[in-house]
């Protein structure tokens, strides 16, 4: 006889808890479940966890597989008119696959790009390199930020094929390139080819001081809340955060005094993480302020509110000895239409505490947070990501389901983009400037950007709900 466990971890504006099914017998012994028994658990599981529960079909279509059967149960999902719908639910076949994902771990070449057409008749597309990992096969075959790829495997990418091209699952890519030459995005002879294999990203992609005039300046490029590598158990380890939090002692060392955040690509992650970072950087915060709350449906708030008494919800800041906040007056957040979830979090959370500024263009606006449930007897190997709660600050807001619109907008350029660090780089120069007043670069030089049609960050881990259990 089965039983239903959950065990639940802070997650972020996503949270990852994951519903764990126990059974006497061995996995190996478990016999696969059928079609009808994975729609079963997934709608039992949603009709308990879900936020909008209520707002489940009467009759759901049992005809459909599992995936479409899934994707048919949420609200509003392809309502486009409505802007209080689900955007953000997902499900995979894969269970393991789902968490390590979420741990920063997936077959991959080790380099994001976003995608933009080379001409007004919308028939030539190029990719631009938004930042490689360190050590990745795409790192090794010398590709950089900022490298625009037209080809793949010999074919020039099109309005029609692009997607299909450099998203393939192929065993290797041969990648070809263009170069502004006299102002025109020219192909060239030059090709790479990578090989993408299961590679564990550290999500601390850079990390600086700058000096200039009396502003000692901490900048810290972040891509992914996880507080560790994906372990061959599915845990994680606390590597990441613990990285974090050495970071933070040298900038304390060093005397930082202004800081800039850089979650421009960060697509979200574990809440535990996020409230590592936020702990790190808040002013005027302590162990017993909220950083953030969480409402979930009727169900599960009289459920919890019974088992564990009022509060439950609150995630609260921690004890940091590392942590530079009280040298801080503000803090400057560099955003695009990339930045969601817990990153959000991030703004959202310390905003009742300090002035955050935000700059760049406007986030993804995902107010909600959702819980890993996955099936650990083995019978059923799919994992989803349903949405299962609103997340709030300590002063109660939460309607930025339309993103957080920068104070200063600064857009990205996707020719000519400069490396992350270099204080020429638009948005970090337009930040050097807001807090000190030096001009590093010449504000506007990069106006004229091209318009982005998608990018590969769209499909990392669900495209913008990367929420992992600690």
């Amino acid at each position: 006889m089965n039983v239903m466990t959950i065990r639940r971890s802070a997650l972020l504006l996503s949270v990852v808890a994951t519903l764990l099914m126990a059974s006497c017998r061995k996995p190996a012994d478990v016999t696969p479940a059928t079609d009808a028994e994975v729609k079963e658990w997934i709608l039992s599981n949603m009709q308990t966890y879900y936020f909008w529960n209520d707002r489940l079909p009467a009759n759901p279509d049992k005809s459909l597989a599992p995936s479409p059967f899934f994707y048919s149960l949420l609200y509003n999902y392809n309502n486009t008119a409505v802007p209080d719908r689900d955007r953000f639910s997902w499900i995979q076949a894969s269970a393991d696959e789902l968490k390590a994902s979420l741990s920063g771990q997936s077959k991959t070449t080790g380099m994001e790009y976003r995608y933009f057409y080379r001409d007004q008749t919308q028939s030539s597309v190029g990719a631009t390199v938004l930042y490689v990992l360190p050590g990745s096969p795409a790192a090794k075959a010398g590709i950089k930020r900022g490298d625009i790829i037209t080809k793949v495997n010999g074919q020039s990418l099109t309005g029609t094929n692009y997607t299909q091209l450099i998203s393939s699952s192929v065993e290797s890519y041969t990648f070809g390139f263009a170069t502004l030459k006299n102002g025109v995005l020219t192909d060239t002879d030059q090709t790479k080819q990578v090989t993408p294999i299961v590679f564990q990203e550290d999500p601390v992609l850079l990390d600086t001081t700058y000096i200039i005039g009396s502003k000692t300046i901490g900048y810290v490029v972040y891509n992914q809340f996880t507080p560790g590598a994906f372990q061959s158990d599915g845990s994680t380890n606390n590597a990441y955060d613990q990285k974090l939090d050495a970071i933070f002692g040298k900038f304390k060392q060093k005397g930082v005094n202004e800081m800039i955040l850089d979650l421009r690509y960060n697509r979200g992650g574990y809440v535990s993480s996020a409230t590592n970072l936020a702990s790190l950087m808040g002013k005027n915060i302590d162990a017993n302020k909220v950083f953030y709350s969480q409402k979930w449906n009727s169900n599960v708030m009289a459920d919890r509110d019974k088992q564990s008494g009022v509060g439950w919800n609150n995630q609260k800041f921690v004890t940091k000895s590392t942590a530079i906040g009280s040298n801080l007056s503000r803090l400057y957040v560099l955003t695009t239409g990339s930045t969601a979830s817990a990153s959000e979090l991030i703004i959202n959370g310390l905003r009742p505490f300090m002035t955050v500024n935000t700059i760049g263009t406007t986030t993804v606006g995902k107010n909600v947070g959702s819980i890993t449930i996955s099936d650990k007897t083995g019978a059923i190997k799919w994992g989803m990501q349903p949405i299962t709660f609103k997340s709030a600050n300590a002063l109660g807001f939460t309607d930025y389901g339309n993103g957080f619109t920068p104070a200063v907008e600064v857009k990205e350029p996707l020719i000519g983009m400069k490396a992350l660090g270099d204080l020429t780089e638009s948005l970090l120069s337009e930040a050097i400037f807001q807090i000190s007043g030096t001009r590093t670069a010449r504000r506007g030089v990069d106006a004229d950007v091209q318009e982005s049609i998608g990018s590969s960050l769209d499909r990392k881990a669900g495209g913008g709900n990367m929420f992992i259990e600690n």
